[in-house]
């Protein structure tokens, strides 16, 4: 009987944190430190937003579609880029390829994390560009810029499924017990 009433508190806190940190309070989740680096050949010489002003990080065309695809898979992923405006039914949804889906996750995580050459590589697929990228109710970020998404936690929403997903085991060992 403790064991159930154990795993009820745990179901609850657990239940707590998740309505915080997906917008139903104030959610401090910090970005993981252990993210997996980018390999890059050019130097990280700092921000280019500075110095040339405004930039954007877009995915190369005439790339490997497997290479673009992995890299589109780490930004999203361990990248913590926001990319919910590319989910169906997302601003940036449409259109639906592979090169403008990278595009926006590139520049998602080259924004967050401070404009650097390094920061826009992705294996060898992305390029920094001058040109604003957006179009209709796509908008691309710039630095310091936040979008509706990027304000409700869509940067944390891949680590808060894990959360989801044990309080589920969790809640099915209770029920089996």
């Amino acid at each position: 009987m403790r064991k159930k009433a154990w795993l009820i508190l745990v179901l609850l806190f657990m239940k707590c944190y998740l309505d915080k940190a997906m917008g139903r309070g104030i959610a401090t989740q910090e970005k993981e430190d252990a993210a997996m680096p980018v390999a890059t050949m050019s130097p990280p010489e700092g921000n280019t937003t500075f110095i040339d002003g405004t930039t954007w990080c877009v995915a190369l065309g005439g790339v490997s579609q497997v290479d673009l695809q992995n890299a589109l898979d780490w930004a999203c992923g361990l990248g913590m880029a926001d990319c919910a405006a590319i989910q169906q039914g997302g601003a940036c949804y449409e259109p639906d390829t592979l090169l403008s889906h990278a595009s926006f996750a590139f520049n998602s995580y080259y924004q967050s994390n401070g404009n650097s050459d390094i920061a826009c590589n992705f294996g060898g697929t992305a390029t920094i560009t001058k040109h604003n990228p957006s179009y209709g109710k796509c908008v691309f970020r710039t630095s310091g810029s936040l979008d509706s998404s990027t304000a409700s936690m869509g940067k944390h929403r891949q680590s808060l499924i894990w959360w989801e997903k044990i309080a589920t085991i969790l809640w099915l060992s209770y029920i089996w017990m």
